[in-house]
């Protein structure tokens, strides 16, 4: 049975999803390296995505993050 003094919950609520409280612990307390790993895995990851689904999963991507890169420049834009 944990006792009170080695328990300390999370300080934020991600930390306390599965997926995004693992990547945040891991980049605030882990490796150095970690950002390039995370980087490689989601490259890799997309290049699966291409290869089974192909051309579609390749641009899609780009299309759903164009209203990101309109927000950039439009706050490039303004100074």
């Amino acid at each position: 049975m944990a006792s009170a003094e080695t328990f300390t919950p999370s300080s934020t609520s991600s930390d306390r999803l599965p997926i995004f409280g693992a990547i945040a612990r891991e980049w605030a307390d882990g490796d150095a390296n970690f950002p390039l790993y995370l980087v490689l895995a989601l490259i890799l990851a997309w290049a699966g995505a291409v290869v089974l689904w192909g051309l579609p999963a390749l641009y899609l991507p780009a299309v759903a993050l164009s209203p990101v890169a309109l927000l950039t420049l439009i706050a490039i834009g303004r100074g």
